[in-house]
């Protein structure tokens, strides 16, 4: 691109950032000379146009700029680096676009600025080189998979455009905002010949504007027209996926007012000419697709660049003849994005002063400030009216101090089926237990908000995105759409475990508040004088960083609630003492935690904390998961070991790994493949762990090492006989696609629960369903019925509540039934099976659960939910103990594409604590 722009005038590249690696990303803009030498002068007319306050919402003026401005049109390829056409492409286009005089390429060239990303994952790109250039050069092999495109993630490197983790993402953001772009238009590889998938399918995102679902219309259906047209098969514009997730890098433009697009066009994988065969469903005529790909086609990478450029080009050429309407279009999304407050509302959303966790809350509103959103904060108290948290339980109230909006959410009866399943509301009965209590009423009451509590106004430009994140999400499960594309829930609060409030009264757009500049941080520092220092424990997670940033301290953490000058501290509180008042200060001012200076220590029970080694280890399978885990990791300056399975092993063997059929399959940096290996390296990626290295797992945790899994890694641990009194109950009924689900703590003693209060909502895309025993292999006696009620009785005579009669004989006296037990703990061993039960688990290695699934009636937050009872009160958490060691079994993911903050500290404490984990746990007797 810089030669093309060397060779001609009508091309200026800019750089636009690095990536994690430091590889520059770029983008190129192609238009005629006249048109690059006003790009400010247009800049500035756009900005006006994108934030409509500036000309103080005059619709005429507004046409006037519109009238002497020219329009953005951003490309973006190959963010996903297996999908190898865009680049030429890309490159070809703006080629084209710079020395084509045809009128027709002349016309988008004189008219509108056509911006380029030819490579987003520039990584992901110069690995999948070296795996073409490792393939070509032993043809006759099987070559490796591109298991690391980027540094941290594969594909869901576009799942980012919401929690906004990775450079690539805050690269393709910030050029689009800054450019004041009118569209953001993707290009992606996997069917055939070319899907529009800007139109997809239902149900679109709920928070986007009406005027966009039109545009979207428009462009596709002309799309397909004009290529249909040029008699090119295999191009539609509708299909299964569902427009509802606005966490693709598209869709930066659908939430800031742009239009957002993509297409899918049929890739090779490679620079390589195949015949291809499709499968019946994709060469089938249908209602959308009358012109369907053939059954069996020569394909190339010409091929593929045709129908790209073509579609590109039409797009181009219809946007360029319809420039006004678009800009206008532009300047009204933005304005009604101002009036929101006016018109659907919300007025604002509040994040409260007093929310114990300002950290995370500070955190999640860098989120926004990177989305381009505008904070404010509030300079004096203000009181609105906000939904009453009534429980409509007898009349009884939930204090509203630490709860958002009240919400009633759609969920079904546990006892109900499908057919029959009637709206309840969620409730959680603590006050203090989670971020959102949600409601039974709607009716509303004031509430006041302490002075420094953050607003986010929504009669700014871009409160979509922030509407959007912050909101709650519901999928019906009678949606006619059944094939799910992607998460349903995302509610940022709520997997923050940061106090939100959604406001509608307009009255708070009068409080006295002021601008935020600068990065939204939390207040920290030392106060007091002493040599003692203490933190109180809230499930912040820079906690985990002060740890490590003052490593040569000693800490300790309180395993019991104290008091310390006048000030209540939590249990799991930080003592720290061997450091001096400067380096605390600095440590706790620099992470924004506030800690405390005393003379003498708190007379309270406490456990050391030391620096514990961490190693994440990864598959050769897949890195996609392990790959948030450590990504934040890296952000709160945890150290640690990436090792995998083989490291573990250390010999060759295929249990957990690839079959050892054909070549080995190499992943490491040579002349040959220079981008390869580096942070993670091997000589053959088909063996896995062995049962070598099984045993050298499993002695590890023997030994006192604690072993963390979640989801997959939970599972397997389970399976291997890690955890003898945990089982997994296959589901048969649940749909919990990517949800925000909430849970209970049981078990608030455990260090892993250390700084959260009775409840905590979580990512959950199908967890596994444990079942907990006091016997080795399960088994040990009956429990409560799913939705919580006591045991069914046989048939017989009478109603549920009588006994049955044996018909001529006097009653018999009835042993006393065993205690009732809940769906989350093990049944009790009664003395018939304790006569001789071998497997029976001695008591301090039972599974302790620290977590629970909420109630039916209650487990969803957001998204998409069926047949919830089947999960619901079943183990979340669990700590099993594995002789000296633990093992830690997740059923939500804690870490999951950068949202799931407020569950970060689960995984933490489990660090902070990893040889104290029994702190605090009361033995069963027998």
């Amino acid at each position: 691109m810089r030669m093309l722009e060397k060779a001609s005038p009508r091309v200026k590249v800019f750089s636009i950032g690095t990536t994690e690696e430091g590889r520059e990303m770029i983008a190129v803009a192609v238009a005629s000379e006249s048109l690059l030498a006003k790009l400010e002068e247009n800049r500035a007319r756009l900005a006006k146009l994108a934030d409509p306050r500036t000309i103080n919402m005059d619709d005429a003026e507004a046409d006037r700029l519109v009238d002497q401005s020219f329009p953005i049109y951003y490309i973006t390829g190959t963010i996903h680096s297996v999908e190898t056409g865009a680049p030429t492409a890309l490159m070809e286009l703006a080629y084209r676009l710079a020395v084509d005089d045809s009128p027709y390429i002349k016309s988008i060239r004189d008219n509108m600025v056509t911006l380029i990303t030819p490579v987003v994952e520039v990584d992901g790109r110069d690995r999948m080189v070296d795996i073409y250039k490792w393939h070509l050069a032993h043809p006759n092999e099987n070559w490796p998979p591109l298991l690391y495109w980027g540094h941290y993630v594969a594909h869901d490197n576009n799942r980012d455009a919401m929690g906004l983790s990775l450079k690539l993402t805050r690269n393709v953001l910030n050029t689009y905002v800054s450019w004041k772009a009118q569209v953001l238009h993707d290009l992606h590889e996997s069917v055939p010949y070319l899907y529009d998938n800007t139109i997809g399918d239902g149900p679109y995102n709920a928070w986007v504007d009406p005027i966009l679902t039109d545009e979207w219309q428009l462009i596709g259906w002309k799309n397909v027209s004009e290529m249909t047209k040029f008699g090119m098969p295999g191009v539609f514009a509708h299909g299964t996926f569902d427009t509802w997730s606005p966490g693709y890098l598209m869709f930066i433009a659908a939430t800031h007012n742009g239009i957002s697009r993509l297409y899918e066009t049929f890739g090779n994988g490679g620079a390589d000419t195949l015949v291809r065969t499709v499968s019946p469903e994709e060469y089938q005529r249908t209602w959308y697709k009358q012109n369907p790909p053939l059954p069996r086609a020569r394909w190339s990478q010409r091929n593929n660049n045709n129908y790209e450029e073509t579609a590109l080009l039409i797009s181009l050429d219809y946007f360029n003849k319809n420039s006004k309407l678009f800009l206008k279009n532009f300047y009204l999304k933005s304005k009604r994005s101002i009036e929101k407050p006016k018109n659907e509302g919300p007025a604002a959303y509040i994040f409260p002063g007093d929310d114990p966790r300002s950290g995370n809350q500070a955190s999640l509103l860098r989120v926004l400030q990177g989305q381009a959103c505008e904070i404010h904060r509030a300079t004096a108290p203000f009181t609105v009216r906000v939904r009453r948290i009534s429980t409509g339980r007898g009349g009884s109230r939930v204090s509203e101090s630490t709860s958002s909006e009240a919400r009633v959410t759609a969920t079904p009866n546990p006892a109900a089926t499908p057919s029959d399943a009637t709206p309840r509301a969620s409730f959680s009965p603590s006050p203090t237990s989670s971020p959102t209590s949600a409601p039974r009423s709607a009716e509303t009451e004031s509430r006041t908000f302490p002075a420094g509590s953050y607003i986010v106004r929504m009669d700014q430009p871009y409160s979509r995105i922030a509407d959007a994140l912050l909101d709650y999400q519901y999928w019906s499960p009678r949606d006619p759409q059944q094939s799910v594309y992607d998460d349903t829930g995302w509610t940022f609060g709520e997997l923050g475990n940061v106090q939100v409030v959604r406001v509608t009264d307009v009255k708070v757009l009068s409080a006295a508040m002021e601008r935020v500049t600068g990065d939204v941080r939390s207040p920290g520092g030392v106060t007091g004088t002493g040599s003692i220092f203490i933190v109180n424990a809230n499930a912040d997670n820079s906690l985990i960083t002060l740890r490590y940033r003052l490593r040569r301290a000693s800490f300790d953490s309180a395993e019991q609630p104290f008091e310390a000058e006048g000030r209540k501290f939590n249990r799991g509180s930080f003592i720290i003492r061997n450091a001096s008042a400067d380096e605390v200060n600095r440590a706790t001012a620099e992470l924004g935690i506030p800690a405390l200076a005393v003379a003498t220590a708190p007379t309270v029970k406490a456990h050391p904390v030391k620096v514990a080694r961490v190693a994440i280890m990864h598959t050769w399978l897949s890195t996609q998961d392990e790959g948030w885990w450590r990504l934040a990791f890296d952000q709160m300056g945890i150290p640690y070991d990436y090792i995998s399975t083989q490291d573990v092993a250390k010999e060759a063997d295929v249990i957990q790994g690839r079959p050892m059929y054909g070549n080995p399959l190499p992943w490491k940096k040579t002349d040959l493949t220079p981008n390869l290996g580096g942070f993670a390296s091997t000589d053959d990626i088909r063996p896995g762990l062995g049962w070598t290295g099984l045993m050298n797992l499993q002695n590890f945790v023997k030994n006192g090492g604690v072993y963390v899994g979640s989801d997959e890694s939970a599972d397997f641990a389970v399976s291997m006989g890690f955890t003898p009194g945990v089982s997994i109950q296959r589901a048969t009924r649940l749909r919990a696609i990517g949800d925000v689900l909430r849970t209970k703590f049981v078990d608030s003693t455990s260090p892993i629960a250390y700084g959260y209060g009775d409840s905590l909502s979580v990512y959950c895309f199908n967890g596994p369903i444990f079942n907990i025993s006091n016997v080795a292999g399960g088994g040990g006696g009956g429990r409560r019925g799913g939705g919580g009620g006591g045991a069914q009785r046989f048939t017989g005579r009478g109603t549920v509540d009588d006994p049955d009669v044996v018909q001529g004989r006097p009653p018999a006296e009835l042993p006393e039934p065993p205690p009732a037990t809940e769906i989350w703990e093990a049944a009790p061993i009664n003395e018939e099976q304790r006569r001789n039960l071998v497997g029976l688990i001695p008591p301090a290695q039972r599974p302790r659960v620290i977590v629970r699934w909420g109630d039916a009636r209650d487990l969803l937050v957001s998204g998409l939910l069926d047949g919830g009872d089947e999960i619901a009160q079943h183990a979340a958490v669990i700590d099993s103990p594995l002789e000296r060691g633990h093992v830690i079994l997740f059923s939500l993911n804690p870490f999951w594409r950068g949202q799931t903050a407020g569950s970060y500290s689960l995984v933490f404490n489990a660090i902070l604590n990893f040889d104290n984990l029994n702190a605090g746990r009361k033995l069963d007797e027998k």
